[in-house]
């Protein structure tokens, strides 16, 4: 089996390969529409991309590819606890606290904010593509007095030092990755930290009727099922027109689910199952 994740190696996404992905073949894209495409073209069996930030919200692109581009069903999700560390090439890791500049993702930059401004105030700092790309400019580059920040994959990838653990601001910072595919995926659960199982729809409200969106949420409300995330997105057909994602904190049943579905159609409504899958949660 092939998995293609967003790349380069050693990012969190590839974090999230490893954990789900111990033993199979990996291969980094260079965006999250190529990941998608190499699904659908066959040339990888599975694509893990991101979805959910902690701090930075919904990944946009993901979804509206997801809902307009292609027909893939969600297999399954794995969320990543975001850890960073400062780093630095072996030959400054004892004079780390001289460094000039500090390179990685602006996610990253913005994350640690607290400890540089604290430790590194008045330091540059420049943004790379990657926390990973930045790694490897600072190992390729050992004349530069400068620093990376990533997680401890990406140290270990690059030979690189860390010399101050976990700087983020957040300890509550993970970020949700979705296993898309288009045959049924199976996981080692007793290995990767099964967190539960949900249900994933699409729902179209019908146009100009009032008390729609009360409808379709009572649908669910007076079936007891729990809802753990709700979102708007545009429909891309006009000003005003959206379709909502909703997530169920639960598998597709016989009746329940199915029930709420039928009865949302009777109301007007086009729904869509973008998947019904287990979820897991990374160790810290």
């Amino acid at each position: 089996m092939k998995v293609g994740y967003l790349g380069p190696k050693a990012t969190f996404t590839n974090m999230a390969v490893n954990q789900q992905f111990p033993e199979v073949e990996s291969i980094p894209f260079l965006t999250i529409p190529n990941c998608f495409d190499a699904v659908m073209a066959d040339e990888i069996d599975v694509a893990l991309v991101p979805v959910e930030n902690t701090l930075e919200g919904s990944v946009n692109i993901t979804l509206d590819y997801l809902i307009h581009e292609v027909s893939l069903p969600i297999c399954g999700e794995v969320t990543v606890p975001i850890k960073q560390h400062l780093m630095v090439h072996p030959l400054r890791k004892d004079t780390w606290r001289e460094i000039e500049v500090i390179y990685s993702h602006s996610h990253a930059i913005a994350q640690c904010h607290k400890f540089l401004h604290t430790e590194f105030n008045g330091i540059t700092c420049d943004y790379m593509t990657s926390t990973a790309a930045a790694a490897q400019f600072i190992k390729e580059n050992p004349n530069i007095n400068g620093a990376a920040i990533g997680n401890a994959l990406t140290a270990e990838e690059y030979g690189l030092e860390i010399v101050r653990h976990h700087i983020h601001d957040s300890n509550n910072n993970h970020t949700r990755f979705l296993i898309l595919s288009k045959n049924p995926v199976s996981y080692t659960e007793t290995k990767n930290n099964l967190a539960g199982h949900k249900t994933s729809l699409m729902v179209t409200l019908p146009s100009d009727r009032s008390g729609a969106l009360h409808q379709v949420l009572s649908a669910f409300a007076w079936r007891k099922l729990n809802l753990v995330k709700i979102e708007s997105r545009p429909t891309k057909t006009g000003l005003g027109n959206y379709f909502f994602l909703i997530d169920l904190d639960r598998k597709m049943d016989d009746v329940l689910i199915p029930g709420a579905i039928a009865e949302l159609e009777a109301i007007g409504c086009e729904v869509k199952m973008l998947g019904s899958y287990p979820f897991y949660v990374m160790e810290k």
